[in-house]
């Protein structure tokens, strides 16, 4: 296990002792509903392996995080839905990517041909290991080795995505089919973009269709804009690896991705919650009372 360093934790929180955190619904409560609901990037821990080779300050590589969508979603569990949180950051090892889609250009050694070096998100930047924050700024003041890559895929990347599987199809095997949502959120910049005449507030991605059934998205969609929010669909993002991997509509495990503005709930200069975050965590959780009541016995055919 790698040795973790908090850069600006929650201030009733200790550094977690591993990479991510796996909340089941518990005795006494609801019981276990067919939703999964992930957050693959809103870890805060900076392992000091990384740090020790940062060019950045920590509030500069902090501006990759999906900021506190762990604690937007974290009342899943009270509801029926299994849930699964990042601990590590996003910039250390990106979980929503390949675990072998890495840059070659960051590293001193050869990267093995099994490497994914030639997808558009290594070219900007983003793989697995990302060379860059969201500002386009370098992270790294040297290269790494394929050793420190190996290690965070290993202590990282593929335990959560073996507890998320495991989650998956622990939903599929008890109700036939499995849901799993995504959580993430986007600059508010990124919300302006696809021509619209206002920005968007949250974006589904289906990868058009594709990872899940139309039934899911069409009913996010609906509670959501019955809550007063603008939604649109797979752009300026239709999903990312996780709903990819695992959305199988043909193996009844329907993926969706949600990204929210983060303009809604924080200030992005200073990466701390506004007066917004109450409300919209207010407004996830009645999201995710309806979505564990609603009858999905339609998608055990499909």
């Amino acid at each position: 296990m790698v040795t973790m360093n908090v850069v600006n934790p929650r201030p009733d929180s200790k550094a977690p002792a591993a990479a991510f955190e796996v909340r089941r619904p518990g005795a006494g409560g609801p019981p276990p509903t067919p939703l999964v609901f992930a957050s693959p990037h809103s870890g805060r821990v900076y392992p000091e392996d990384m740090m020790s080779a940062a060019a950045l300050d920590a509030v500069s590589i902090r501006r990759s995080e999906d900021a506190f969508v762990d604690d937007l979603i974290a009342q899943a569990p009270d509801h029926g839905a299994a849930l699964i949180t990042a601990s590590v950051a996003r910039a250390y090892i990106d979980l929503n990517r390949e675990p072998f889609e890495l840059d070659p250009g960051m590293f001193a050694d050869e990267l093995p041909e099994f490497a994914r070096s030639r997808t558009a998100r290594v070219a900007a930047g983003l793989g697995a290991i990302a060379r860059v924050v969201s500002e386009g700024q370098e992270i790294y003041s040297r290269k790494l080795t394929f050793a420190e890559a190996r290690g965070r895929i290993e202590g990282a990347h593929r335990p959560y995505h073996e507890a998320l599987a495991g989650l998956i199809a622990e939903a599929r095997a008890q109700h036939g089919f499995a849901i799993l949502v995504d959580w993430h959120s986007m600059p508010s910049a990124a919300a302006k973009a696809g021509g619209r005449d206002r920005p968007c507030d949250i974006v589904l991605g289906d990868r058009f269709g594709a990872a899940c059934a139309g039934v899911l998205p069409t009913r996010v969609e609906r509670e959501l804009e019955a809550l007063g929010y603008r939604v649109a669909r797979n752009s300026p993002y239709a999903g990312g690896y996780t709903t990819e991997h695992y959305g199988r509509p043909q193996r009844r495990v329907h993926a969706l991705q949600v990204e929210i503005n983060r303009a809604l709930y924080l200030d992005e200069a200073t990466m701390t919650p506004t007066s917004g975050f109450e409300r919209l965590r207010g407004h996830i959780e009645q999201l995710t009372q309806v979505l564990v009541a609603a009858d999905w016995s339609a998608l055990k055919t499909r």
